[in-house]
C-alpha cells in the first residue's frame, strides 16, 4: 500500500507549496480535488480542459518531485436537480484524467430530487411512510442508473478504468448494499472509495465493510471520526449541527488516531490486505480544531506504524 493525502487537506497552500510540503512530509503522492464541493485551489479545471501545456505542466510538477498523482477527485453531487455544473465537473474530470493517463478517479454517486420537478436533493433513510418507496424507485431507476450507465461509457472511451464512489451520507450510494446494487446495474467500472469516517457516523463497521466489499475497493480515504456518546445519547447519530461546533455534536471528523487509536487502524489495514487491496491510503484532513499541517504530520506518523508496504513472502516449510 502507498501513503498520500487529499489536496484540500492543505487548501491554504498554493499548488507548488502543496507539492513541496508533500515531499517534506514524506508522502508518496497527492490526490487532487477538481471541483464540485471543493473550490479546487490546486486545479484550474478550465485551463486543464483547454490547454495541453497546462496538463503537461501539471504532471511535470509531480514528476520533478518524484511524486505520484494518486487520482483526481470530483466530489460533488452530479445528480443535483438544478446545479448541472457538478455533473459537468465529473465528466470533465474523466476526460482530463484520461489525457493524463490517470485510470482511477474518485466521485460521489450523487443524490437527485425526490420527484420530477423538485429542486432540492432528497435523501431517503427510512422505508416508511410509503412514499419513500416511490421516491427511491424514481431516484434509482429514472435518474441514478441511467446517469451512471452513461458515465461508465464515457470513462471507457477515455481510458478511465475505475470510478471509486465514496460511501457518504446524503448520497444514493452510502453503504455496502447500495454500492453492490449500482455495480450490478452498470458494471465493475464502478467501485468504492472506502472512507471509514462516514461509516462510523452512520453506525456501520468499516472492518466488516472492507471484508464484504473485497475487490470492489478501488480507493481508500484515511479519515477518522470522533463519536461523542454523551451527546449521541440524546441527539442520536443523525446530526445536523454546525461542523465547527465540536462540543455540541454527536460526531465530528478528527485527526487520525484521535477518534480511533493505532490498534484500530492496524486492524483496518490488515482487513484491507485480507481483501487484497494494495492501493493508496489517502489522508483527508478535516479536523476543525487541529492545524492542518500538524494534523497531517500526526496522521502520516500514525499510519506509517501500521501500513503494510512489502509483499508477503511467507512460505510454509516443506516438512
Amino acid at each position: 500500500m502507498k501513503l498520500g493525502f487529499v489536496s484540500d487537506s492543505l487548501g491554504g497552500l498554493g499548488f507548488q507549496g502543496l507539492l513541496d510540503t508533500a515531499v517534506r512530509l514524506g508522502a508518496e503522492g497527492v490526490e487532487i480535488n477538481t471541483g464540485g464541493w471543493s473550490t479546487a485551489p490546486h486545479f484550474d479545471l478550465d485551463a486543464m480542459k483547454s490547454s495541453t501545456d497546462a496538463r503537461k505542466a501539471f504532471r511535470r510538477a509531480f514528476d520533478d518531485r518524484g511524486l505520484e498523482i494518486i487520482c483526481l477527485n470530483a466530489n460533488g453531487n452530479p445528480l443535483h436537480p438544478v446545479d448541472t455544473s457538478q455533473a459537468e465537473c465529473l465528466k470533465d474530470t474523466i476526460r482530463i484524467a484520461g489525457d493524463l493517463g490517470i485510470t482511477t478517479i474518485c466521485a460521489m454517486s450523487g443524490l437527485p430530487a425526490g420527484a420530477p420537478g423538485d429542486t432540492t436533493p432528497n435523501w431517503i433513510v427510512s422505508s416508511w411512510p410509503p412514499e419513500t418507496r416511490t421516491i427511491l424507485d424514481y431516484q434509482w431507476n429514472d435518474v441514478l442508473i441511467p446517469f451512471w450507465g452513461e458515465i461508465v461509457d464515457l470513462a471507457k472511451v477515455h481510458g478511465v478504468r475505475r470510478i471509486a464512489l465514496e460511501l457518504h451520507g446524503n448520497q444514493c450510494v452510502f453503504n455496502v448494499s447500495s454500492a453492490e446494487k449500482l455495480r450490478e446495474a452498470v458494471g465493475p467500472v464502478i467501485g468504492v472509495n472506502l472512507d471509514p469516517s462516514h461509516l462510523f457516523w452512520m453506525g456501520a463497521d468499516p472492518l466488516v465493510a472492507a471484508e464484504a466489499l473485497g475487490d470492489a475497493i478501488y480507493h481508500v480515504h484515511a479519515k477518522d471520526t470522533m463519536l461523542n456518546p454523551q451527546v449521541q445519547a440524546t441527539r442520536s447519530l443523525l446530526e445536523n449541527g454546525s461542523l465547527t461546533d465540536i462540543v455540541s455534536r454527536s460526531w465530528s471528523y478528527i485527526t487520525l488516531g484521535f477518534g480511533h487509536g493505532e490498534e484500530w487502524w492496524r486492524q483496518f489495514c490488515y482487513r484491507l490486505r485480507m481483501a487484497k487491496y494494495d492501493g493508496w491510503l489517502s489522508i483527508e484532513h478535516e479536523d476543525v480544531l487541529l492545524n492542518s499541517e500538524e494534523g497531517l504530520v500526526k496522521s502520516i506518523e500514525m499510519l506509517r506504524n501500521v501500513l503494510p508496504v512489502a509483499p508477503s513472502d511467507y512460505v510454509p516449510q516443506a516438512i
